[in-house]
């Protein structure tokens, strides 16, 4: 069976280390990359988390360090949900000779796409800065990376970070920006989808009991949130950033329709706000993504389970 080759670029928090397990375990994809972005956490914290996962698997994916600040704004974090150290305060540690690249993302990201030529897909787990600068840097980037899948946005379920607009998006929105109008293909999973695909209390519990490195991790590392989140009346932790991930091998399990996507950048209240005609009579010009709209959640859940549970 041919691999797909994945790049991936997280801001490596909790549920962007569940992402990297699944991408990990799949046995239909091969990681060629993975790169930093500040987000959930500082970049100072998700480069080694992102060698952490290493560790964890017992792997040696290169690993780049991407950018330390949003292209405008100021860098907000998400320390509610993701801890002091991004991966809910679980200490995991460094690879014991861990190896620190100098080549920066954008770099590595555009040189790899090109050797691939326009076989590499790219998985964006966090905001979308060191992609922005790869595209300022390499206006020939779609060329060889036609299509990116991203968890960001959404189409109609508001915001959670803002009553318009998702976390991801609303940390930069102008890399966003820059992202939906560059030309590549964007695979959105949104909130729309991602609040669908939740662990529950009892799903942790059961990973925890299954006695794997990897169970045993992602109850730990989603302790915190799932605190946090069930005092809110939801029913679990939402897998977010593992949704481009099964997509990108099981389509099947979703639901989605393709539309026109633009992140409003201007505007006091609906700054980070992803605007799509998906429900609007007046239609963009050009449909540049594919909006995920539903999951199977047995299925996705499942298949999280069965992928984090191979990590002994």
């Amino acid at each position: 069976m041919k691999k797909i080759p994945i790049w991936m670029d997280c801001d490596t928090g909790t549920d962007d280390a569940v992402a990297i397990m699944t991408a990990h375990a799949l046995e239909e994809l091969e990681i060629i990359g993975l790169s930093s972005v500040c987000g959930n956490a500082p970049q100072a914290l998700t480069y080694p988390n992102t060698l952490r996962l290493n560790r964890l698997m017992g792997t040696d994916y290169p690993v780049y360090r991407g950018a330390e600040a949003p292209l405008l704004k100021k860098l907000e974090t998400a320390e509610t949900f993701h801890g002091k150290n991004g991966l809910g305060d679980v200490e995991l540690p460094l690879p014991e000779n861990p190896v620190y690249r100098e080549e920066r993302a954008w770099d590595a990201l555009y040189e790899t796409a090109k050797a691939y030529k326009g076989e590499l897909k790219l998985i964006a787990t966090g905001p979308l800065t060191n992609i922005a600068i790869a595209l300022g840097k390499y206006p020939d980037l779609p060329e060889y990376l036609p299509e990116i899948l991203i968890m960001g946005g959404s189409a109609a379920f508001g915001g959670n970070v803002t009553p318009a607009a998702e976390f991801n998006i609303y940390a930069d929105p102008e890399a966003a920006a820059a992202v939906f109008k560059s030309g590549m293909h964007v695979v959105m999973c949104g909130l729309d989808v991602t609040m669908q695909g939740y662990f529950t209390p009892e799903d942790l519990d059961e990973l925890e009991a299954g006695g794997t490195a990897g169970g045993r991790f992602t109850k730990a590392c989603l302790s915190k949130a799932m605190k946090a989140l069930t005092q809110f009346g939801l029913p679990g932790v939402a897998m977010h950033d593992s949704c481009p991930v099964v997509y990108l091998v099981h389509p099947e399990y979703f639901e989605a329709e393709e539309a026109g996507v633009y992140v409003e950048t201007r505007g006091s209240i609906t700054n980070g706000k992803t605007v799509t005609d998906l429900y609007s009579d007046k239609q963009f010009d050009k449909k540049n993504a594919t909006v995920v709209l539903k999951l199977d959640r047995d299925k996705f859940i499942g298949l999280l389970k069965k992928s984090v549970s191979k990590i002994k």
